[in-house]
Formats: structure tokens, C-alpha cells, sequence
């Protein structure tokens, strides 16, 4: 017994001993606040960031650079701290926890618990679209569904019946059916998965065992699973992980993005102003920040009525204005027109620091509570809307725990633009400085618009090499790298490799702010791809987050009019600068397609090298796709072209 032991702890000690180095030679590319400044590729960036540093306001920066040096633990995913026996940590002197848990099963756990968590996220917030495409749909919402086509059309594919049915009755049915495949807890069939799926794919996850009972089952699950002595198999947590990601793909983003576009309509093609040039003075300026479109959209339209067009003048503004933090900004820019798109989550204190902003709208998700300091200091009033997502010293005004006020959504949304209103008359000897950047970035793709004769025209383009391939270039930023560069710097070595890249959230707002979503940047294209895109832009912007689906609509369009599967053609996932457990469960979402996942940000899973090989070759074999890591964004964009030429040899 003692031999054995000894030798088991020899094994782990020499493991620890490589993951400790490897992550501690890692932390030391992060960079600090002044390269950022002199380095992120938006000059509005670095002057805002000049300006707080000059008046000593704090931001991420500041932050992320006091937090140095990080864990090495926690980088490598060796911490664990599940019960209060810990935390432990895997070491060369400990390579087990107290409960004889070893890297591979806590980083497994570890990986577990995120993805449950971006599950449960981007569940949450589609789960108050679907509720009020029901409600809308029973006449409890006063609300019009603005995409009635969808509704049916969706309807029709998930087998419910339409024909000589209002819309408003069909509405109701497929909310049901969206939020059971949410919730379900009785074993049964995920019918969005069912119905929308590649066959392929289905009957591939059927065979390794991955197919979810609901979106609220597997994440119930995976805490289940991960709790003191449950599951001690590295392997099975794994299996786990990968039911949470297709419930995040088919009810958390799939069932989300259907309940919006019933409710709210369909992208339109259009054209917006963006970046921090574009905010205007004189007007009463309302940021919206955050995931939650309802509320959103009712705020924005009231906001353009005459009643409040003219209680804004009352106080001597010209009128009222809306902008687009992060994902509500989004899908209003696209959805409602006239929302100018300024930055992402990690941005936001950039915007504060204009001194532009009277009122700060912000609902639920990657809305950091140090926003409020920043928005103290030039007396932006911050009101939230969810009772998911408090922020302390910012005024409420939104929906309760149970939703049980939905029908109060005009009230609320008249009441929060008359606090704008008077916060812009509290404001005005605040001193605004607006830096002079603005750019024009065409939005609104989707499949709908794309078209059959656009999917026929694309997969022919892939099959003759005109297009090397499409990536779905997505993510979050991350403080470990130069603000947007790696987006930046990845998106422009594949458009001149021909690659199109489809992209949405978070990392499509340094491609608009700098110009890549315009058709302008067709000089940055190969000649195969700016051949190909004739007027459009070499990017194509989709959308929020959540409109991966549309993406992963595309990749299966595509597939389907090539008559191959989606991981036998060059489209791939790229997530340069992801930061968050929505991002963890997007890229394996993509993977569970059969696209590869690019990364310049690696998980946090270096403390163990048998769920590194699982997650980097394995899944190659079972699923026909890979995670992929380069902290150089150029080498990223090498091996992806690389990877996709392979493809194209199939």
C-alpha cells in the first residue's frame, strides 16, 4: 500500500510541478493599464482612459493590476472550495484535496459548475421573453408580436398545429413548448432539440449519451454531481458538461432567440453611427446596458413619443437619445433603429467617464457593480430593472422575483424615462468630454435576410476556395489581454485570408467601432472574399450573444445545401478574448456542432493534463472538433486557416 501511494504522488507531484510553471510564465504576458492605453486599437479607448487616470477615478484596469499577481490555483483550475472542509489546492506537496479528489476531478467539477452557470444565464434572461410571448399571446401583455412569420414558421418545425390558429393562440403554444424544454424535469424529448437539430448530430449525441432532459434538469445536475462526495469520475462530470452545453445551446440560446424574434421581429438591414463620437450633447442621453430586451424595447418607444419628446424640451433638451452598452444595446440597435451602439461590458466605465449619460439603464448580466463609482462622479443616475441584478446606491424600477408585474411594463417604462428626464435638468453643469471617433457599421444579418440564394452562393464560394471559410467570431473581453486587440488583430489576419466572419456581443463592437463592419473594409479582404461580398462588408454583424443562433442557422443552411456535415466543412468558432461562463458554454456549443473553438484565452484547466487531452484531442474523435489555444492572435489565425484547408481537402 505505502509503495503505491508513493508512487501515485510521485506521478501527481511531477504533473503540478509542469502546471505551475507553465501558468506562472503565463501571468506574466498580462498586461497593465499602460499598455492599454498606448495598445488597445480604439484611440476613444485610450483618451477615456487618460481622462479617469487624470482624475483619479478607478476602472477594470486599475483593478485587474492590483489583483497581480493571480493564483496560480485558480488559473490552472487546481482550487477547489465546493464544501468547507477546503479550499484545496493541487500541488507538488498536495496532490489531493481532503477528500481525495484529485486535478483531473476538480478541474472537471470546475469546468462543470461554469458551464451550468452560463446555462442558467442565458436561461434566465430568455425565460422573461418566453413568459411574455406567452402573455402576449393571452392578451395579459400589452404588446404587439411583431414577428408573426416566425411564430408560425416556428411552430410549424416544433409539429404544433397553425393552420386557421391566430397568431396570438399559436404564440401561446410554442412559449409552452419553449419553456418546457426550459424546465422539464420528467425524463422526455427536448423537442426544440429534436426538431431543429442536424440529424447527423443528433444521432451522434444520442450515441455518446449527451441529449438533456431541460435546461433547468442538467444544471439542477451538475450541481448535484459536483456537491461532497458525488461523482468522483473525471470522465462522467465530462459527460455532464457536455449535457449542459447543448440545454445552453437549444433552450439558453436557441428557445431564447426564438421567444425574441416572436416577440420583437426579425433583424433589418440598416446602417448606425458608433463609437463615443457619436454620443450627442444636448439631448436627454439614456443608456441601455445589459441582456433583457423587454423592458428595453418599451422604454425606447415610449421614449420617441411626443408626450415625452415634449416633456424632454420642457426642460430645455432637444429630445431623447438612446445608446447601446453590451447586449440590450444590441438587440435594440438592430431591432428598433436609431440606438447607437458605444461599447461592450469592460468598456462601460469609458462611457460613464464622457459625462454624456443622465440615465443608466441596466437589467441583468455583465453590468459590473463599479460602474456605480464611475457613474457618482459625474452624477449619472443608474436604475435597475430586475430583481436578479441589484446594484447598491442605484434606484429600482423593474419587475419583481415572480414577474407578477409584467402587465405594469408601460408604467415602468414611462417612470424610468421621466427619472431621465429629470436627472438631465439635475445635470447640467456636469463637463462633458466627448472624443472625436465615430464610424458607420452596416448590421442586421441574419439567415432570414441572408436568403436561400445567399446560402447557395456561399457554399458554392467554400467549395471553389473563393471563401477559405467562416468563422463565428464572438466573445467577451478580457483584461488579461490589450482591450480588443486580439479581436482586432484576428479578424483582420482572416479577412485577408478570405475567411467571413459572422460575429455579435461583446467582440463585435470593436469591428464596428473601427470599421471592419463596413463595406469599406472590403481593401482589408483577400480577393477571393471581397469577390465574394460584393457591397457587404467583410463582417457580418448579427447581433447580441444570444444571436449565436444565428450563426450556428447558417452553419447548418450552409451544410445543408453543401450535403455535408457541419464538421466536415471549414466553418469554425473563434472566441479571442472570452472572459465568463456564457463564454465557456458558447464555444462548446459550437464543438457539440462539430467547429472547432479558437481561443487566446486558455480555460482554466492546465492542473490537468488528462482533461487537456480530453478537451484538445478526444473530442476530435468523438464529436469531430477541438478546443484550440494560442495567446498570439496571429499564430490563432495561421492555425485556423491551416485547420480550415484541412477541411477543404475532406
Amino acid at each position: 500500500m505505502g509503495g503505491t501511494h508513493s508512487h501515485d504522488n510521485h506521478g501527481h507531484s511531477g504533473a503540478a510541478d509542469d502546471y505551475a510553471k507553465a501558468v506562472a510564465a503565463y501571468r506574466k504576458t498580462f498586461p497593465n493599464k499602460e499598455d492599454v492605453i498606448k495598445n488597445t486599437p480604439d484611440p476613444a479607448v485610450s483618451e477615456t482612459l487618460q481622462r479617469l487616470d487624470s482624475l483619479g477615478v478607478e476602472t477594470v484596469f486599475d483593478r485587474f493590476d492590483s489583483q497581480k499577481p493571480h493564483c496560480l490555483y485558480g488559473l490552472a483550475g487546481a482550487c477547489c472550495k465546493n464544501c468547507v472542509i477546503g479550499p484545496c489546492r493541487i500541488t507538488a506537496k498536495t496532490p489531493r484535496g481532503s477528500c481525495g479528489a484529485d486535478a483531473d476531478l476538480i478541474v472537471a467539477r470546475n469546468l462543470l459548475r461554469m458551464i451550468a452557470a452560463g446555462a442558467a444565464a442565458h436561461g434566465a434572461r430568455g425565460r422573461e421573453s418566453m413568459l411574455a410571448l406567452k402573455a402576449a399571446g393571452q392578451g395579459r401583455l400589452d404588446l404587439k408580436i411583431l414577428g408573426p412569420e416566425k411564430v408560425k414558421n416556428s411552430a410549424a418545425r416544433l409539429g404544433l398545429p397553425v393552420a386557421g390558429r391566430t397568431v396570438e393562440d399559436i404564440a401561446v403554444d410554442l412559449a409552452d413548448v419553449l419553456l418546457e424544454d426550459l424546465s422539464r424535469t420528467n425524463p422526455g424529448d427536448h423537442r426544440t432539440l429534436a426538431a431543429l437539430a442536424p440529424p447527423e448530430r443528433l444521432a451522434k449525441w444520442k450515441e455518446l449519451d449527451l441529449l438533456p432532459i431541460s435546461a433547468y434538469h442538467e444544471v439542477f445536475e451538475a450541481f448535484h454531481r459536483t456537491t461532497t462526495g458525488t461523482d468522483g469520475d473525471w470522465r462522467n462530470i465530462l459527460q455532464q458538461f457536455h449535457r449542459c452545453g447543448l440545454a445552453f445551446a437549444w433552450s439558453s440560446v436557441m428557445g431564447s432567440a426564438i421567444a425574441m424574434d416572436c416577440l420583437f421581429g426579425l433583424p433589418v438591414r440598416s446602417s448606425v453611427k458608433v463609437n463615443l463620437g457619436a454620443l450627442k450633447t444636448g439631448w436627454v442621453n439614456i443608456a441601455v446596458h445589459g441582456h433583457s430586451p423587454l423592458l428595453v424595447s418599451e422604454i425606447v418607444k415610449q421614449g420617441r413619443s411626443d408626450e415625452m419628446t415634449q416633456l424632454a424640451q420642457e426642460k430645455g433638451a432637444i429630445g431623447i437619445q438612446f445608446y447601446g452598452i453590451c447586449c440590450s444595446g444590441l438587440s435594440a440597435m438592430y431591432r428598433l433603429g436609431g440606438v447607437i451602439p458605444l461599447a461592450n461590458a469592460v468598456g462601460a466605465e469609458c462611457v460613464l467617464a464622457t459625462g454624456a449619460l443622465d440615465l443608466w439603464v441596466a437589467d441583468v448580466q455583465d453590468v459590473f457593480p463599479s460602474i456605480m463609482d464611475v457613474a457618482r462622479c459625474f452624477k449619472t443616475t443608474v436604475v435597475t430593472t430586475s430583481d436578479s441584478a441589484r446594484l447598491p446606491g442605484a434606484e429600482s424600477i423593474g419587475y419583481d422575483h415572480h414577474h407578477s408585474n409584467l402587465n405594469q411594463t408601460k408604467e415602468l417604462a414611462k417612470t424610468i424615462l421621466l427619472r431621465a428626464i429629470d436627472s438631465y435638468a439635475q445635470r447640467r453643469n456636469v463637463p462633458v468630454h466627448i472624443p472625436a471617433y465615430e464610424v458607420e457599421a452596416e448590421i442586421g444579418f441574419s439567415l432570414e435576410n441572408i436568403g436561400p440564394k445567399g446560402v447557395k452562393d456561399l457554399a458554392q464560394a467554400l467549395a471553389t476556395g473563393q471563401v477559405t471559410g467562416v468563422v463565428n467570431l464572438v466573445g467577451c473581453s478580457n483584461p488579461r489581454l490589450i482591450y480588443e486587440k486580439n479581436v482586432v488583430e484576428l479578424t483582420r489576419d482572416l479577412i485577408k485570408k478570405n475567411v467571413l466572419i459572422l460575429t455579435n456581443g461583446c467582440a463585435s463592437f470593436p469591428l464596428m467601432k473601427l470599421g471592419f463592419c463596413h463595406r469599406d473594409a472590403r481593401s482589408l479582404a483577400g480577393p477571393g472574399l471581397k469577390g465574394f461580398i460584393g457591397p457587404n462588408p467583410p463582417v457580418w454583424h448579427m447581433g447580441e450573444c444570444l444571436d449565436n443562433a444565428r450563426a450556428s442557422a447558417l452553419f447548418r443552411a450552409v451544410a445543408d445545401e453543401s450535403r455535408k456535415d457541419i464538421k466536415d466543412l471549414p466553418l469554425a468558432f473563434a472566441s479571442p478574448e472570452w472572459s465568463n461562463e456564457k463564454g465557456l458554454a458558447a464555444a462548446t456549443a459550437f464543438r457539440l456542432l462539430g467547429a472547432n473553438s479558437y481561443h487566446c484565452v486558455p480555460a482554466p484547466i492546465k492542473a490537468s493534463p488528462n482533461v487537456e487531452r480530453y478537451l484538445f484531442k478526444e473530442t476530435a474523435k468523438t464529436l469531430g472538433s477541438a478546443m484550440i489555444v494560442n495567446i498570439d492572435p496571429h499564430k490563432l489565425a495561421d492555425k485556423i486557416v491551416k485547420d480550415m484547408r484541412c477541411k477543404r481537402s475532406l
